[in-house]
């Protein structure tokens, strides 16, 4: 059962996407939250007081990842619902609210931005550089149909089920699904190296070449000092040396 009105639900969801639209450093995300659930606690609560009270409930402190805010907006309206019926002790909402942002934020940075996000871009990738790009076009489009799915399937099921579709949510098992992305991840990487490999092919030359940008990287990301360095380097590798581009693709 909705905690209000269709309307006032379908006019929260896509408030929702708006949550991060005014962040600030001494709220974060408060205010585009107070935005996307106003519309139901004012349905909620009648009364100016309770409604004053509601709002500024929802104005302190609030970051989590995008992915979740549907799902929290639909779980906040229900429990929102409940403290209006007294079931629910408002002074908890504090805690919860603390309790499952960043919890969720840290499964959303780990499993969407840190993992799906890597997989859907390195496919595109190498999509693209193989000139598939209707198949990159679509791989896109699902991906995105999938998110807006994925955002209206948790709104409701946290706007009707609260907080026992977190203890369902546990059971999804995210943080090592993201664990097993990162290995797929970890093997499309040299799945693109290979189609953007711009010599020809001879292996020697190939895990040569792939050690030595792995070197480059490393010493790129360890010391800052050494970023003009490698690339005055390696221009005047090809300038003294023209010969060492001939070697790796196997014509010297």
């Amino acid at each position: 059962m909705f905690p209000v009105s269709l309307k006032t639900m379908l006019i929260c969801f896509l408030r929702s996407y708006l949550t991060g639209s005014a962040s600030n450093t001494r709220g974060m995300q408060n205010i585009g939250l107070a935005y996307a659930i106003d519309p139901g606690l004012k349905e909620i609560y009648k009364d100016p007081l309770k409604l004053q009270k509601a709002r500024r409930r929802h104005l302190k402190l609030f970051s989590s990842h995008r992915l979740w805010n549907p799902l929290l907006v639909g779980l906040f309206l229900s429990l929102e619902k409940q403290i209006s019926r007294g079931l629910f002790p408002p002074k908890a909402m504090p805690k919860i609210k603390s309790t499952l942002v960043f919890t969720l934020s840290a499964i959303g940075d780990s499993f969407f931005s840190g993992s799906l996000l890597i997989t859907w871009s390195l496919f595109t990738m190498i999509l693209v550089f193989l000139g598939l790009y209707g198949w990159a076009i679509a791989l896109g489009i699902v991906f995105f149909m999938g998110v807006q799915t994925f955002k209206l399937i948790i709104f409701h099921k946290g706007a009707t089920q609260g907080l026992m579709f977190i203890n369902y949510l546990k059971k999804w098992d995210l943080i090592n699904w993201g664990s097993r992305l990162k290995v797929v991840n970890a093997l499309l990487v040299p799945a693109f190296w290979l189609v953007i490999w711009p010599l020809n092919w001879h292996l020697y030359n190939f895990i040569l070449v792939s050690i030595f940008c792995l070197l480059m990287a490393y010493f790129y990301r360890t010391f800052t000092w050494s970023r003009e360095i490698l690339f005055v380097s390696l221009l005047a590798l090809l300038f003294f040396a023209p010969q060492a581009l001939s070697w790796l693709d196997g014509k010297f």
